[in-house]
């Protein structure tokens, strides 16, 4: 079965695509933030509060390399993996196809606001409100997830499942050896 790694802001869903993809595939997924957690043993945001941004982003690159050698399903990134060169220079060599899940930024302020787990596992990154911070955040974001991906899919107004029916389609109409060289993402409908 192909790989297939998620990218996206948080709030975009690529956790709860990942499962229904890999289901899909018939193969097996790892959410990356929930693996650090387990490794690290606290939730992201404590760990940022304690050690700092640096320490998470580098224990954040190790297990990108780990998991992009280790698994053979889908993988849902954290949503600043984009942020190091290394780490989308590393996504575009093992971790291809890339796809990139792009909503709005009111619609994922909309998403964080809803969920009850936000505030534990989605630190503030600008030193104010997650909330207030994701139209920022997500204009600095949008090059570098844009430059990383090979497709990329709006889940603005589509739930999990078509999301992943959506996705395992593309995967089954793309000839293994395209990729997107140009730095123009192709759209999945």
């Amino acid at each position: 079965m192909p790989r297939v790694t998620l990218i996206g802001y948080r709030g975009s869903g690529k956790s709860s695509v990942a499962a229904r993809l890999a289901e899909r595939l018939g193969t097996g997924w790892s959410d990356a933030d929930e693996a650090l957690e387990r490794e690290l043993g606290s939730n992201i945001a404590a760990v940022i509060g304690s050690r700092g941004e640096g320490f998470f982003r580098d224990r954040e690159a190790e297990l990108l390399r780990r998991l992009l050698f280790e698994e053979q399903g889908v993988l849902a990134t954290g949503g600043g993996v984009v942020l190091r060169a290394d780490n989308r220079s590393l996504l575009r060599r093992q971790g291809r196809p890339v796809v990139w899940m792009m909503a709005p930024a009111a619609v994922l302020r909309q998403r964080l606001a809803a969920d009850p787990g936000t505030a534990a596992h989605r630190p503030p990154l600008t030193g104010g409100d997650v909330l207030d911070e994701v139209a920022t955040t997500l204009v600095e974001r949008e090059p570098l997830y844009r430059q990383t991906a090979d497709a990329m899919i709006d889940v603005a107004d589509a739930s999990p499942d078509e999301l992943a029916t959506r996705i395992a389609d593309w995967l089954a109409r793309r000839p293994a050896a395209t990729s997107s060289s140009h730095g123009v993402p192709e759209a999945i409908g």
